[in-house]
Formats: structure tokens, C-alpha cells, sequence
């Protein structure tokens, strides 16, 4: 019996889809290596760059300060929106003032606690949270931290995702969106726990490891239709991460992306407080590839970027440095 022959546009077909085979096989680091020399080649401008934001938490204590004066310079620099730290009334103030500069606010960080121990004194409800929000006008409500003490065990890190999915479910109905920023200590194990596996998540059936870090709970756990992420590759890295695999894993679930470069030779570490302020570099000076970062952010359908340094010893001068590093790659 003869074989048939291929028809010559099956032939093409079969070769195109082989091709893509072969692309989507490519390890992601090469991926994100070819993308960014392809586009530096082509001398296209870095995304995100007409809507650059700065997390303000950089700039703390010159808020505290004098605030208008620090978002004017803020402006100046070249960014054209803030992240705000806080989502209370005088975030309100602070929103108006920003917008007087010509400045975006679209995102805010919420009293963790309002997730995290909603029982805890003085702790404000979801939905007063969520009324702040809509009168500063914001897209996107951030919870951003848990205390030692609320996350120390797989229980209590299930339950703050129950918490945040029904938190979550409440913005998108006032229409807006949440999102989890990670710190480093997502990826440590639980007192007694197994070591983490390079499979987050878990399936006793299958006999994979079931969940032994808060990262692995909230991937599983957290409505991929409603809780977002905030992904901050600084705290990914440090905490033995790869940012680019863990972008690509979880694209269609990371609304933002923290810009921030970490020092060449820093050791894992996944206590946040013991991360030397030195560790903390601006764009450029460290050794995450922070344009490939926001090319693959474009990829993966990510709305924002927004630079932070949580620490500096000239907090205004290293912001300033991190973007002109950015502008000059436009």
C-alpha cells in the first residue's frame, strides 16, 4: 500500500505547529534572553514607560515631610503615576495633590489587618476600606503583608486566602480589583514542614508534596477568576525564586509588577527583616533584568508597573536614578 502524500499546506501547517512546539519548549530564561535583545535591536520602547508608577513607600519619610513638594519632584523625575501607601482619609488628600501634578493613582496598599486579623482593635471593615477607595478613585486595592504572627502556620495562611477571595469578590462588585503584593517570606517552609518543591501546590492523589510554604497556599487557594497578584521581583528573587518562571506561571493572575533590583551575591533570604538595607539597589544596579521584566509583564497581560526601593540612604536620588536607568532604554 502506498503512503499518501502530504498535501503541501498540511505540510506548511505541520511545520508551523512544530515550530511552535519547539518555541514553547525553550527554557524561559532563554526566552526572556532572546526577547529582550530582539527588542533592543528593533530600538522598541520599553512598555509601560508612558505610565511608569513609583510605589511611595520609597519616599516615606519625605512624604511625612513635605508631601507636595515631594510629588512634584516625583513628577519632575518623569514618573506619571504613585502607589499610594495607605488607603485612609488622608490618602484622599494625597491622591488630590498627586493629580494636581499631572500624576495617575490607580493603586493603593490596605491596612493589611483588614485581612489578615479583621478582628484585631481599631481594624476597619472591607467595606469601609473599599469606600475609601472609590472616593480616591482607584482601580486596584493592594494587600500587601501579613504579621509574623498571622502566618505561621498552613491553617492561618488557608484561612487569610478565604478571607482575601471573599475580600476580592466585594471589590471587583464596587469595580475594582485586588491583589496580593509577596515580601520573601511566602517562600520559606512552615516550622516542621517538608523542604518546598520546585512543584508549587499539591495533589495527595497524584502523590505530589501537598503545600509546605504561604506561596504554595495562595497560588492553590487564592479564586484565580478574583484575587490577583502584585508581584514584586526583588522579593521573589531573595527568596529563591526565579521571577520570570514564576510570571510566566502565573500569567492571567498578576495585575502588577513591583520594579526593584536586588545586589549581585545576596543569599536567599526569606525573613524580611533581615534583609540588609544594602540589598536594596536601583534599576540597573543589581541583577534582575528589569526590561526584560516589563517585556515579559506586557506578555503575560500585566496592567501596571510601578518602581519601588524600600530602602536608600537618598531615597529621592536613587527614584530618580532607577527611572532615567529606564529612559534610557526607551
Amino acid at each position: 500500500m502506498k503512503t499518501p502524500n502530504i498535501h503541501r499546506r498540511t505540510a506548511l501547517q505541520l511545520t508551523a505547529t512544530s515550530a511552535m512546539a519547539a518555541w514553547l519548549a525553550r527554557p524561559l530564561s532563554l526566552l526572556a534572553d532572546e526577547s529582550a535583545k530582539a527588542a533592543e535591536a528593533s530600538g522598541e520602547p520599553l512598555p509601560y514607560m508612558e505610565r511608569i508608577g513609583l510605589q511611595l513607600y520609597t519616599l516615606r519619610d519625605a512624604m511625612k515631610a513635605d508631601a507636595e513638594g515631594t510629588l512634584k519632584a516625583v513628577a519632575d523625575a518623569g514618573y506619571r503615576q504613585v502607589e499610594l501607601m495607605n488607603i485612609d482619609d488622608d490618602a484622599v488628600r494625597l491622591a488630590a495633590i498627586a493629580r494636581d501634578h499631572g500624576l495617575i493613582v490607580h493603586s493603593a496598599f490596605m491596612d493589611f489587618n483588614v485581612i489578615a486579623e479583621p478582628n484585631k482593635e481599631g481594624v476597619a471593615s472591607v467595606e469601609q476600606t473599599l469606600e475609601l477607595a472609590e472616593r480616591i478613585g482607584l482601580r486596584h486595592v493592594v494587600f500587601g503583608y501579613i504579621a509574623k504572627h498571622q502566618r505561621d502556620t498552613a491553617d492561618k495562611c488557608k484561612a487569610i486566602a478565604d478571607r482575601a477571595n471573599k475580600a476580592a469578590d466585594q471589590t471587583r462588585n464596587a469595580g475594582m480589583r485586588m491583589c496580593y503584593h509577596n515580601h520573601s517570606f511566602e517562600f520559606g517552609t512552615f516550622p516542621g514542614a517538608a523542604p518546598a518543591t520546585a512543584q508549587e501546590g499539591g495533589d495527595e492523589a497524584s502523590g505530589e508534596a501537598k503545600p509546605t510554604t504561604a506561596f504554595d497556599i495562595f497560588v492553590e487557594r487564592f479564586d484565580p477568576h478574583k484575587m490577583e497578584f502584585e508581584l514584586d521581583v526583588f522579593w521573589a528573587k531573595i527568596g529563591g525564586r526565579d521571577p520570570f518562571e514564576m510570571m510566566r506561571r502565573l500569567a492571567g493572575r498578576i495585575s502588577q509588577v513591583h520594579l526593584k533590583d536586588l545586589k549581585k551575591d545576596t543569599p536567599v533570604i526569606t525573613d524580611e527583616g533581615k534583609v540588609p538595607h544594602e540589598a536594596f539597589k536601583e534599576l540597573g544596579n543589581g541583577i534582575i533584568d528589569i526590561p526584560a521584566v516589563m517585556k515579559l509583564a506586557r506578555e503575560i497581560g500585566v496592567d501596571q508597573c510601578h518602581v519601588e526601593q524600600d530602602q536608600s540612604p537618598a531615597p529621592l536620588d536613587s527614584v530618580r536614578e532607577s527611572i532615567q536607568f529606564l529612559q534610557k532604554r526607551v
